[in-house]
């Protein structure tokens, strides 16, 4: 399949877990993918070489989410490998543990920086090399549509930001052809996981019985809904906030 062959795309946070997933689907429907990363240029490198080697196309784009000057630095490492953009994944995020009780304002402000502010202002500078037929995925999550974790407020709130700024924006790019969409995973099986799901026999069987299709999710799974959204059979749904957690919401 190559329904995105002549197509760049940027995946931020695309050397790991769901966004390195993201990265090789769209590479091998046939989209350029330029691979967003912080500190893991390893990580970056075998994703591309991954990439290459099922005889796609990558390249790395570097640079550090939540701080000052994030989306220009990104966005000039984009521009030394490509001249425009057609598919944007806002993928990168962090998450922390924490109660309203014991989350410091740091924490607080970190959180916002990277799962907010950063994917605000990438696409508000990117919007002039977006292309018009253009596609916008955010990457949210399940907690903005469920029963909230008491223990990762901070972190849905800040994604229900997203939630909300995805609906804007289909409404403000419209004209353009560009869609805008969000994809809400539950529980995921990636490294930031591990250390619950990977090692934890009974944390997994309980995660795993909350969907009908009794497993847990891997990355791979929330790659087929963004490529979907990405492709052209997706031309008429926008502005939505699509439930990637294998039922688990039912």
């Amino acid at each position: 399949m190559a329904a995105l062959t002549g197509k760049t795309a940027l995946v931020t946070g695309g050397s790991r877990g769901i966004g390195r997933a993201v990265a090789e689907r769209l590479a091998q429907d046939g989209a350029r993918v330029g691979v967003h990363y912080n500190t893991g240029a390893d990580a970056a490198k075998q994703t591309i070489a991954a990439i290459e080697r099922a005889g796609g196309s990558a390249f790395a784009v570097q640079a550090e989410l939540g701080v000052d000057g994030d989306a220009e630095a990104l966005w000039t490492a984009f521009d030394s490998h490509a001249d425009g953009l057609d598919i944007l994944i806002n993928n990168a995020g962090i998450a922390e543990l924490g109660g309203v009780a014991d989350t410091t304002p740091d924490a607080f402000a970190r959180l916002f920086a990277v799962n907010t502010t950063a994917p605000f202002f990438i696409t508000q500078l990117g919007l002039d090399r977006l292309r018009s037929g253009g596609r916008i995925v955010n990457v949210s999550t399940s907690y903005t549509l469920g029963k909230p974790d008491p223990q990762l407020t901070t972190y849905a709130m800040t994604k229900a930001a997203i939630d909300v700024f995805t609906s804007a924006l289909a409404k403000e790019l419209g004209p353009r052809g560009i869609t805008v969409n969000a994809v809400n995973p539950g529980a995921i099986d990636t490294d930031l996981n591990a250390a619950w799901l990977r090692s934890n026999d009974e944390a997994r069987a309980a995660t795993a019985a909350r969907s009908p299709l009794a497993r847990v999710g891997v990355p791979t799974d929330v790659a087929g809904v963004v490529a979907f959204l990405v492709s052209t059979d997706a031309g008429w749904v926008t502005g939505q906030l699509l439930d990637a957690t294998g039922g688990a919401l039912l």
